[in-house]
């Protein structure tokens, strides 16, 4: 065999042994929620990138939609290219020395690549797109990773044969197609594979979280609750959990006596409260709409805690979701009778892109603490710490008082007849966990401040909603601004020293044109 026609067909094999294994990954993932590397990986990757070079990517790439599909393209690509290049090696290898032991290929592109990728995800490998217990998740993800390994070898190995076999010639008429009619065949094949691989991605693709993630909640039609279907929503999934509650489990271990493991009809036969409470992302800015409130029925995490009796030295918990998301906050926290494990949003069932069929509700910290698809709560000790956490975020993680404007929209134009009968100014604040005592509009930048009235004052754990009856004495370019007292008497404020990675603080202010 020629040096050429070795690298040759060995890349053509490796190429389409690394397509079949992406399609057989494909396959798990929407058939069984098995975690593949398709997605993992950027999960696994993504925690070593510092918090403003995370923001800068997203920013070049032009948002965390963009940026999740192309973590995902390039996990593809990568595969095949690596696919490509273990084709030419093992082609390299066969023009040398025969090596068609399943032994021996085995241990080269079975074992040691799931060792390798083993080793390297395996903080993530605990992850299950329809729910099973973390323990159990990991074996299924190996094993998935094994099939898909084993998938590459032979399809390695059986392609690499087809192309490479000796011609069988019976007086002088060949028998076998040449090199480059196998080759052809070999690439229809790899056509077949690769629409089917396709029809899976678009599959994916219309599963995912494109059409959702980033959801705002703001504006002229803010009610006091949010439906279910607008609520805010972020999430780091390209693909969210569908969880089966059948295969759930919660389990509370880590530094506890007695270790339990709650199915979810043990956890709603448990005494349950239903609470209103109001959620916001750390990265909201002060004029967007990552901010949303609910009623919320569940049940106390001290309940779940003191059927499980943390031992000394615990001072944390480490929750973690079925999709490998983690995050902490103090066990003190953990056993304040308003943080909540819930099951039930608004009255209805917990929707799946909020977390069914359980997560936490943590009132006064930011959102990511809220933990969706929770599956594990951990006692820990202070050294835990969660996913963004290792990307930089925090160290605050309390929401700090803020307020906004709703209506009128910045840069608006008004005429003087219409303004006359008066401007509707409207929008919300919120409190964190300390509710919200007063809000004040300045119609000059901050010189004069009057009093809003409190058209839904909520309570101590949610937002309230504002409005002020704005009539302006003449035409001119008017700089509004708003701010907000919370239920303790401290005033809203801008905290040039709080970093941006625990949530922005400062006046938001829109600009209106009475004409």
């Amino acid at each position: 065999m020629t040096r050429g026609r070795a690298i040759g067909a060995g890349f053509l094999a490796g190429f389409i042994a690394g397509l079949l294994m992406t399609v057989t990954m494909l396959l798990l993932a929407w058939l069984f929620g098995v975690a593949t590397p398709l997605v993992i990986f950027g999960d696994r990757l993504s925690v070593f990138i510092p918090a403003d070079t995370f923001l800068s990517l997203m920013g070049r790439v032009g948002g965390y939609n963009n940026m999740k599909q192309l973590g995902v393209g390039s996990v593809i690509a990568g595969q095949l290219v690596v696919g490509g290049l273990g084709g030419i090696v093992y082609g390299w290898v066969m023009r040398r020395r025969d090596v068609n032991s399943f032994f021996v290929t085995g241990i080269i592109f079975i074992l040691l690549p799931l060792a390798a990728v083993g080793t390297f995800l395996w903080p993530v490998l605990g992850t299950h797109y329809q729910g099973l217990p973390i323990n159990r998740a990991t074996g299924v993800t190996l094993s998935g990773l094994l099939a898909a390994f084993i998938v590459f070898e032979r399809s390695l190995v059986l392609v690499f044969r087809f192309l490479t076999r000796p011609r069988v010639q019976v007086n002088d008429q060949e028998f076998s197609p040449s090199i480059g009619r196998r080759a052809l065949i070999a690439g229809g094949i790899a056509l077949l594979a690769g629409g089917g691989g396709a029809a899976l991605l678009r599959r994916l693709y219309r599963a995912a979280t494109f059409s959702y993630d980033g959801t705002q909640y703001k504006g002229r039609g803010v009610q006091p609750i949010t439906p279910n279907d607008q609520f805010y929503c972020v999430t780091k999934n390209v693909v969210d959990p569908k969880v089966n509650a059948d295969l759930w489990r919660l389990e509370v271990n880590g530094l506890v006596q007695t270790r339990q493991t709650y199915r979810l009809d043990r956890l709603k036969s448990l005494p349950a409260v239903e609470q209103e409470t109001t959620l916001m992302c750390i990265s909201n800015g002060l004029d967007a709409g990552l901010m949303s409130n609910a009623k919320w029925k569940g049940v106390p995490m001290s309940v779940l805690l003191a059927a499980a009796s943390p031992v000394a030295g615990a001072t944390k918990v480490r929750l973690h979701g079925v999709d490998n998301y983690t995050d902490t906050f103090p066990l003190e926290k953990a056993m304040d009778p308003t943080t909540l494990v819930v099951y039930e949003m608004n009255g209805e069932t917990l929707p799946d892109r909020h977390g069914f069929p359980a997560r936490v509700i943590v009132p006064g910290y930011f959102g990511e603490k809220h933990v969706k698809w929770i599956t594990r709560i951990e006692v820990a000790d202070e050294s835990a710490i969660g996913f963004y956490e290792k990307q930089g975020w925090g160290p605050d993680f309390i929401v700090p008082t803020r307020s906004r404007f709703d209506e009128p929209d910045n840069y608006s134009t008004i005429s003087s007849a219409v303004a006359a009968n008066g401007i509707a100014v409207r929008g919300v604040a919120f409190g964190g966990d300390r509710g919200i005592s007063r809000v004040e509009v300045s119609f000059d930048d901050g010189a004069t401040w009057q009093e809003a009235k409190l058209d839904y004052p909520g309570t101590k754990l949610t937002w309230a909603l504002w409005s002020y009856d704005w009539r302006p004495p003449g035409p001119d370019n008017y700089t509004l601004v708003v701010r907000a007292t919370d239920g303790e008497g401290a005033v809203q404020e801008l905290d040039e020293e709080r970093p941006f990675k625990s949530g922005t603080t400062g006046f938001h202010k829109i600009t209106v044109y009475v004409t």
